[in-house]
């Protein structure tokens, strides 16, 4: 008993070894960090902590799913659709995100909070497929548009 409780926490059983999956939490937690930090920076509603607990969560369901879909549940056929799970984490964090989003005065506001938020779950699902330079490169995108582009509207006079 106590060898199968031991096999649990070393990943034995796992199609997703322990390391691998704890290396893919953490740069989750890594690069939506960086997104968050930015957010947290304007003083928006969103930062730090719940950009990295979105990216997390979209990570470790990626990892869940690909776990299901390994394990042998006997009797039938079992059907596994990754679209699937990226469309409920997409709606899950559509959900988050459009709570940040409120009109005030007539202007709609948080609009761009509401997206990193939304990109932030897209880096988790990333990270989670093992897909980390992808992860990585949305990243760098993302922090490009936040800042580069926000310079450029006030310098044309839009922002």
């Amino acid at each position: 008993m106590i060898d199968q409780i031991f096999k649990e926490f070393t990943g034995t059983f796992s199609t997703i070894p322990a390391p691998v999956a704890f290396a893919r939490l953490m740069i989750a937690i890594l690069l939506a960090g960086i997104v968050g930090f930015e957010r947290e920076m304007r003083d928006k509603p969103a930062g730090l902590r719940t950009h990295i607990l979105v990216s997390v969560a979209a990570c470790l369901f990626v990892i869940l799913g690909r776990e299901l879909a390994a394990m042998d549940f006997g009797a039938g056929e079992q059907r596994n659709d990754p679209l699937r799970m990226i469309e409920a984490v997409t709606a899950g964090v559509a959900f988050l995100a459009a709570g940040v989003i409120f009109t005030s005065g007539g202007k709609v506001q948080n609009v761009t909070t509401g997206a990193s938020l939304w990109l932030a779950g897209a880096i988790g699902l990333g990270c989670g497929a093992g897909q980390m330079p992808l992860a990585a490169m949305t990243t760098a995108i993302v922090i490009f548009v936040l800042f580069l582009v926000r310079k450029f509207g006030r310098a044309i006079g839009t922002h």
